[in-house]
């Protein structure tokens, strides 16, 4: 089996340089062939192209795709056009892997291949979140890094004529968010099957919190409101509603856990503060996760009246 990776990046260099090197200690054991990585550069600003170009003897299996900035559902298009393999594998530039990583994939998707008959499934390998840059690696597996999503390319295998089937990636989706969920709505009325792989592991690295990050976790938030509608216009379904919070259960749940915005990002700034000093940037994160869901959910909220007012035009009063 000849696997694909498509690696999509912005401004990531750092742990881009982590991702990339993990990869080339892959394991080549059966049913895995060989593999390439698709590295498509979305425009960055970084040394990113420069890095890549100059490091190439070190890194046999790149190659680098580049493109003028356009977000990542352009940037997967970009590297499923160009990819060789059979298989193509999703993951994030901020991943790093273990040397098993891509074989865990492999044999996980050729046994689901022989047991039911068909190619109808993907893999979707664990991530584990972490805050570690030298050795992300390290992270053990915590509760809060279980994910219930059915299709996230941070870590997924799939046949590439399965994928090509569905229609690849919305470009529509031009800002933050859901467009890989959005083609996982179309995945699942193909009737493809999801196959848990947990042995393929990935290292989710982020920097820890700081006060600093949270003009730009609140923008990410609305900017993802505004996918979400994207979303949902494409599946008006009730799965949908609950996948984006696109209910009135959320919205009067996110106003009671914040005290209707008593508690928001400027009540808890001294606090987060405080636990980030003491060495708790991650309980620091999930008390910001509560205002954060809060504007997320009301900027979803806005932006669908918005919507809904431009799309009945100016209200013209007829004279008597």
């Amino acid at each position: 089996m000849f696997l694909s990776v498509v690696i999509p990046t912005y401004n990531r260099l750092p742990i881009l340089r982590q991702c990339l090197e993990a990869l080339e200690r892959q394991q080549l054991v059966e049913p895995l062939r060989d593999f390439e990585v698709v590295v498509v550069d979305d425009g960055s600003s970084d040394d990113t192209v420069a890095w890549i170009e100059s490091h190439a003897r070190q890194l046999p299996h790149v190659r680098l795709i580049r493109q003028r900035h356009g977000g990542p559902a352009t940037g997967r298009n970009r590297g499923v056009a160009a990819a060789r393999g059979e298989v193509v594998v999703f993951i994030d530039s901020d991943l790093v892997v273990r040397p098993d990583f891509l074989v865990s994939h492999a044999r996980a998707l050729a046994g689901a291949w022989q047991r039911h008959g068909d190619r109808l499934c993907f893999t979707y390998g664990a991530v584990i979140n972490t805050a570690n840059f030298e050795d992300p690696t390290s992270e053990r597996h915590k509760l809060r890094d279980l994910s219930w999503a059915y299709f996230a390319t941070g870590n997924v295998a799939i046949e590439r004529a399965l994928l090509e089937r569905a229609g690849l990636f919305d470009t529509a989706f031009h800002l933050y968010g859901w467009e890989d969920l959005e083609l996982g709505e179309r995945l699942r009325r193909l009737g493809v099957r999801l196959v848990r792989c947990p042995e393929a592991v990935g290292y989710h690295w982020h920097p820890a919190l700081t006060v600093a990050q949270i003009p730009d976790l609140i923008r990410v938030e609305r900017e993802r409101a505004r996918m979400a509608l994207v979303f949902f216009r494409k599946h008006p379904t009730r799965r949908v509603r609950f996948i984006i919070q696109y209910t009135w259960l959320h919205r009067v749940l996110w106003e009671l856990l914040t005290a209707g915005g008593l508690i928001n990002e400027r009540s808890l700034r001294p606090l987060l503060a405080w636990l980030i000093r003491h060495g708790r940037p991650a309980l620091a994160m999930e008390l910001l996760r509560l205002p954060l869901n809060r504007i997320g959910v009301r900027a979803l909220f806005r932006e669908a009246r918005q919507q809904r007012l431009a799309a009945d035009g100016p209200v013209v009063q007829t004279p008597f």
